[in-house]
């Protein structure tokens, strides 16, 4: 039995590359979601009937997820395309990238959040210091106990640190699957609204691939990392003081908004969890 066990858990704790057949469900969008290249490129549409969108087969609690992305190119306002990891029921957690277009020239909005126990209202938006419909770029997500980490091209944009000791609810306990759907938002998407989709532009397409997932899966109400072996260093992994750096340099020169200063909408005072998130 001692030699069967290390070899059940590297197998369900690795997932290499990816093949979309294998890892990712088509979910919704009656064909407007396709997967292609022998399951190296996924890519969601989007027209004025419908928008599309999948899944992952396996979920996940605890782990480092990337994806390359390569967003709706040209006039793309009205759009959202959303990539994250979520439980369901009301009490969710969910760990968001949204991705807001623009006109043509305009600068995509990435807007994140996170959701512990079906709480969210914890947004912070950026712009990015390059075209994200230009080529792929890579979306990551770090979730281990104590924080999550959200990066771009290896560079840390947001982290959000396990607040449990100020009494904040911390995603830890419900297994999250990965989603992202390509939709329709102008009610609300661009410039609050203000800006409608222009249909004349449809199909709208975003694309995927390069989808890694080195994770803890969570199959039978049990995860694979319960004998977590020291390999997975992402289990612990926090920021060095290079990455802390480069942290700083996004929200200084990116960050748009940032629930933790927005005292029109806290005036009472800022959520508890924002005194242990401040970058200094």
């Amino acid at each position: 039995m001692a030699l069967i066990i290390p070899i059940l858990v590297i197998t369900f704790i690795a997932s290499a590359s990816a093949n979309f057949y294998q890892d990712m469900d088509i979910t919704w969008g009656d064909g407007r979601a396709k997967i292609l290249n022998n399951g190296e490129l996924l890519t969601l549409s989007l027209d004025k009937a419908s928008g599309s969108g999948f899944q992952s087969r396996n979920e996940y609690l605890f782990g480092k997820v990337d994806m390359q992305l390569k967003l709706v190119p040209g006039n793309s306002a009205g759009t959202v395309t959303a990539y994250y990891l979520s439980s369901q029921g009301a009490t969710h957690d969910e760990i968001d990238f949204e991705f807001l277009g623009n006109l043509s020239g305009d600068p995509y909005i990435l807007h994140t959040n996170v959701f512990s126990q079906g709480m969210g209202n914890r947004e912070q938006q950026f712009y990015l210091w390059f075209d994200p419909t230009a080529d792929f770029h890579t979306y990551s997500i770090l979730w281990n106990p104590q924080r999550i980490i959200f990066s771009v091209d290896g560079t840390p944009i947001r982290e959000f640190k396990n607040s449990e000791s100020v009494g904040v609810a911390y995603p830890k306990n419900q297994a999250m699957r990965i989603y992202s759907s390509l939709w329709n938002a102008d009610d609300w998407a661009t410039r609050g609204g203000l800006v409608k989709t222009d249909w004349s532009h449809a199909p709208f397409t975003a694309s995927y691939r390069k989808f890694i997932a080195n994770a803890c899966v969570w199959s039978s109400g049990s995860s694979s990392c319960s004998n977590n072996p020291p390999s997975n260093a992402w289990m612990n992994e926090e920021l060095d003081s290079t990455n802390q750096e480069r942290l700083k340099w996004v929200q200084q020169n990116y960050m748009i908004y940032n629930y933790c200063s927005d005292s029109k909408r806290f005036p009472q005072g800022f959520p508890p969890e924002c005194t242990i998130n401040t970058t200094a």
